[in-house]
C-alpha cells in the first residue's frame, strides 16, 4: 500500500509505479534517511507529540533498520516506492503502535531534501580528500623532478623551457581551486530543511532548530517553500565536479600526448596501462583517456539538471527526483578518475633527457634574447622585431640561430649564454614563475595550502 492509497479509489497502475519509483537508485540515501528520522523523532518528543516510550521504541526500530541496511539484510517489498517509504514501512513492522507516528509533521519533501543534504555533505568530504591525495602526489613528483626541465607549450607549440616541477604544480593549483569551490558549496548546503513539511511548515510546534543542531547543520531553513524546492546545491556540486573532471581531462590529455612515441616524455607503469587485443606491441594510456572522456559525461549531467530546474514553479515538483542519478554518477566517476590518475602519476617515469632535449632548442630562448636587448635599453617592440627577423632567417637559410646571434652587432658572443635553456630558467626570478628559486617558494606555499585544506576538511568533518 502506498502512503497516499486512501486518497485514491483504485490501486495505482503498474506502469505508473514503474515510472515513478526511485528505490533502485535512492537506496544510497538509506543511512542519511535513518539519521534524519532519528533527529525527527527527538523533535517530536520535545514537541510533546511522542511519549518517552514511543520515542525510545522508534529510535530502537530505526537502529535495527539501519543495521539491516548496512548488513544488506533489509528485505524490500514490491510496494516500496523509495528508500524513505521502505524504511518507514519496516519501522512500523518493528514498532507498530509508534511507527504510525513517525511521519507526523514531516513530508517526504523535507525528508528527502534533508537526507540528500546529509549525503552530499559526506560525499563532498570524500571528494575533497581524494583531490588532496592527487595534489600530494603532484607535490611529491615535483620534488623528485628537481631541476629537470621540459618545453612549456602554447597552442601545443614549444614556447619556453619550464621546470617539470612547475608544470606539475600548475595542475596542483587548479585542483586547489576545485577544493575551494567544494568547501564553498558545502557551506551553502549546510542548511537543514527538516520541519518545512510539504511546503508550509507545521502546526504541531516542531522545532527545526533542534533537529538542525542534532544533525550537525549550520542552521535551518528561512523559508519553507524554498527549503523543499531548493536544489541549487545539487547544481553547484555538479558544476564543481564537472570542473574537476575538466581539470582531470587536461591532465589525461597531456599524459596521452606525452606518453606517445612522438613525444616520449612519459613512460607509464605496466600496472597503470593496458594492452591491445590485436597489436602485441601496444601499451595504451586508457586511464588517461577515460579521465578525458568522462569529462563530457559530467558536463552532460550538469547541463541536463540545469535544464530540469529552469522551468519549475514553487515549490516541490516530482521533476526534482531527477537530481539523484546525475549526482550519484558524477560523484562516482570523479572519485574513480581521481584515484586512477593518482595511481598513474605516482608510478609514471619521466624521460628527463628527452624532455630537456626538446626544450633545448635555441628558438625557445627567443624572448630571452629580446629581454636581453631590453635590459640594454632597446624598446621591447624593436627587440621583438629584431629577434623575430633572426629566427626567420635561421629557418629560411638553415643557419643555427646561435651563429646569427653571435654575428649580429646588437648581440655578439656574450649573448650566446642566453640561448642555453638551463640559464634561461635561472633568469626567471619573478614570483610564481618557473625559475628554480621561485619554484622552491611555490612548492612551500603549495604544501602550506595542502595542510590548510586538510585542516579545513578535518574541522568540517567533526
Amino acid at each position: 500500500m502506498t502512503l497516499w492509497a486512501n486518497r485514491m479509489g483504485t490501486a495505482p497502475a503498474d506502469a505508473l509505479m514503474a515510472f515513478t519509483a526511485s528505490l533502485v537508485f535512492d537506496k544510497r540515501l538509506a543511512a542519511s534517511d535513518v539519521r534524519g528520522s532519528v533527529a525527527h523523532v527527538h523533535g517530536l518528543l520535545k514537541a510533546g507529540i511522542l511519549t518517552d516510550e514511543e520515542a525510545d521504541s522508534l529510535v530502537e526500530a530505526l537502529g535495527q533498520v539501519g543495521a539491516e541496511l548496512a548488513g544488506n539484510e533489509f528485505a524490500y517489498l514490491p510496494t516500496d516506492e523509495d528508500i524513505h517509504t521502505a524504511i518507514e514501512r519496516r519501522v512500523t513492522e518493528l514498532a507498530p503502535e509508534s511507527g504510525a507516528k513517525l511521519h507526523t509533521g514531516r513530508s517526504r519533501n523535507d525528508q528527502v531534501a534533508t537526507a540528500l543534504r546529509l549525503f552530499a555533505r559526506g560525499e563532498i568530504a570524500g571528494v575533497i580528500g581524494k583531490v588532496l591525495e592527487l595534489q600530494r602526489t603532484l607535490d611529491r613528483r615535483a620534488t623528485e623532478a628537481g631541476d629537470a626541465y621540459m618545453p612549456g607549450y602554447t597552442h601545443l607549440q614549444r614556447a619556453q623551457p619550464v621546470l617539470l616541477a612547475h608544470h606539475l604544480l600548475a595542475h596542483g593549483w587548479a585542483l586547489a581551486r576545485d577544493n575551494d569551490r567544494l568547501f564553498a558549496t558545502w557551506k551553502r548546503l549546510d542548511v537543514s530543511p527538516l520541519g518545512a513539511g510539504a511546503l508550509a511548515g507545521s502546526s504541531l510546534g516542531i522545532d527545526p532548530d533542534l533537529v538542525a543542531g542534532e544533525l550537525g547543520f549550520h542552521g535551518r531553513f528561512e523559508n519553507s517553500l524554498d527549503a523543499v524546492s531548493d536544489r541549487d546545491f545539487v547544481a553547484e556540486i555538479l558544476f564543481d565536479l564537472a570542473l574537476i573532471a575538466i581539470h582531470l581531462s587536461r591532465i589525461g590529455e597531456e599524459i596521452v600526448v606525452f606518453s606517445s612515441e612522438e613525444f616520449g616524455f612519459v613512460r607509464l607503469d605496466d600496472a597503470w596501462a593496458t594492452g591491445s587485443s590485436m597489436l602485441p606491441q601496444k601499451k595504451n594510456p586508457d586511464v588517461a583517456e577515460l579521465a578525458r572522456g568522462k569529462a563530457g559525461r559530467l558536463v552532460g549531467h550538469l547541463a541536463g539538471f540545469l535544464t530540469t530546474l529552469k522551468g519549475l514553479p514553487l515549490s516541490y515538483n516530482r521533476d526534482l527526483q531527477e537530481d539523484k542519478e546525475p549526482l550519484f554518477d558524477a560523484l562516482d566517476q570523479v572519485v574513480l578518475a581521481l584515484a586512477g590518475l593518482d595511481g598513474l602519476l605516482a608510478t609514471a617515469s619521466f624521460d628527463v633527457d628527452r624532455m630537456q632535449d626538446a626544450a633545448g632548442g635555441a628558438g625557445l630562448a627567443a624572448v630571452d634574447l629580446a629581454e636581453w636587448l631590453v635590459a640594454a635599453g632597446m624598446p621591447f617592440r624593436d627587440a621583438h622585431g629584431l629577434v623575430g627577423t633572426l629566427v626567420r632567417e635561421s629557418i629560411e637559410r638553415g643557419v643555427p640561430l646561435a651563429e646569427l646571434v653571435e654575428a649580429h652587432p646588437d648581440f655578439g658572443e656574450q649573448a650566446l649564454e642566453v640561448l642555453d635553456a638551463a640559464a634561461a630558467l635561472r633568469r626567471r626570478t619573478t614570483p610564481g614563475g618557473t625559475g628554480p628559486d621561485a619554484v622552491a617558494v611555490q612548492r612551500e606555499r603549495f604544501r602550506r595550502r595542502l595542510a590548510a585544506d586538510a585542516a579545513r576538511l578535518a574541522e568540517r568533518e567533526v
